[in-house]
């Protein structure tokens, strides 16, 4: 077995009990598999005893070298180098508004959980950050987090905790950008937490820049408030394994969440989404609508589930699954599920899964298009509905060249 780590800190006594605490609530089991029904279209521990003969933690400190920005657009900046905070700039922004600093180990809030990632991140987490907008405050260009991992991460796990607070009456446009120039397989874990106060709003997109050996998992913890809106997009297609876990508390009358996804899997590749909606205050909304499509060797998974409780009437909460299978060898499970204690609302779920139609491929090759171009066609129609909802034309327009990328393998 590999899970059985040790590590030395330079930390306070009771820092350090806390980690070997958690540390030994990970060892206990190790890490998930099919038993755990969180995870049981997922065995993470046979996956990671394939791959990883051995497994240490990641603590080293690395300087940037030649990190590249996106020229799409304007944008503020966080750069992160194998999970530690480098360097930031908000140039386009008013900084009295705004707190980021590295991640520091007095702002855990740690609580009990089943859940062995995230024990095992309490215990080795080392990088991250603490990102706060004030009361009042609009960004006026989106963030981008550079997520890059660099060389001499081979048989790595990197351990990070984010914090995001956005206060009241404030918006902010977040798109994390992942980008691997290791090429070597690691494990990345991270766990963030997402606060979002009365009146304001919080878009978060999460993109993959290129082909990754990397296994990640990433687990959100958001709370909305009243009036609050919640918006998170995912098009992590590229990476060899990919978990993104959504825990999401709706505690505020008139708020809104909504999740979308459109991932294009192929050659080895495993990507599950799983999500945990909870509608805890009346008149809240909620919005799922995950697409993927499936090429060869690959499995995709969603797991979804809509939770009201009983004075949470009014709810309208609203959760698709579809998949595209276009090769052999793939495989995909979902998982909808409704748990509803209140008589007045409006929950709908369905999954759907399947083979491009046939007569869609016919009629364009009676006009002279190849098969091959028929199916890389209505496989884009399938998933460019996602990115087209977005209203940033500026965001909409990079994801869209980001994700016929992905499409064609980069």
């Amino acid at each position: 077995m590999i899970e059985n780590f040790d590590f030395k800190l330079n930390s306070t006594p009771k820092e350090k009990k806390s980690r070997e605490e958690s540390l030994a609530l990970f060892n206990k089991n190790g890490f998930p598999n099919k038993r755990l029904e969180d995870w049981k279209f997922t065995d993470l521990n046979k996956i990671i005893s394939e791959n990883f003969s051995e497994l240490k933690p990641y603590c080293l400190v690395e300087k940037p070298k030649n990190i590249e920005t996106i020229k799409d657009f304007d944008h503020n900046y966080i750069v992160l180098i194998n999970g530690v905070m480098s360097v930031s700039d908000f140039r386009h922004e008013d900084n009295k508004k705004i707190k980021i600093i590295k991640f520091k180990r007095d702002l855990v809030k740690k609580k009990i959980t089943k859940n062995p990632l995230i024990n095992l991140n309490d215990a080795l987490f080392e990088g991250g950050y603490f990102l706060e907008v004030s009361s009042n405050y609009k960004f006026k260009k989106p963030l981008i987090v550079y997520n890059y991992f660099l060389e001499n991460l081979k048989n790595k796990i990197i351990n990070t905790k984010n914090l995001i607070t956005i206060k009241d009456n404030s918006d902010l446009d977040l798109i994390e950008y992942n980008f691997d120039i290791s090429k070597n397989k690691f494990v990345f874990n991270n766990h963030t937490t997402i606060e979002i106060g009365i009146n304001s709003s919080l878009k978060n997109y999460t993109i993959q820049g290129c082909k990754s050996n990397g296994f990640y998992y990433k687990f959100i913890k958001s709370s909305l408030s009243k009036t609050s809106n919640y918006e998170d997009y995912i098009f992590t297609s590229g990476l060899k394994f990919n978990k993104v876990d959504e825990d999401i508390d709706i505690d505020g009358e008139d708020a809104n969440c909504t999740i979308q996804s459109a991932l294009f899997l192929n050659l080895d590749s495993h990507q599950e989404i799983k999500t945990n909606i909870n509608h805890l205050k009346p008149n809240s909304k909620s919005y799922q609508k995950i697409k993927n499509v499936l090429n060869k060797n690959c499995t995709g998974t969603y797991q979804g589930k809509i939770f009201v409780k009983d004075i949470a009437q009014k709810t309208d909460a609203y959760q698709l699954s579809k998949a595209l299978i276009i090769g052999e060898n793939s495989e995909f499970n979902s998982k909808p599920e409704l748990e509803i204690y209140a008589d007045d609302v409006k929950c709908s779920h369905g999954s759907t899964s399947g083979a491009i139609n046939e007569d869609s491929i016919y009629y364009l090759m009676t006009r002279g298009i190849s098969r091959k171009s028929a199916i890389e066609l209505l496989t884009k129609a399938f998933l460019l509905e996602i990115p087209d909802s977005i209203k940033n034309n500026e965001i909409k327009n990079f994801i869209k060249k980001k994700l016929e990328m992905q499409i064609h393998g980069y």
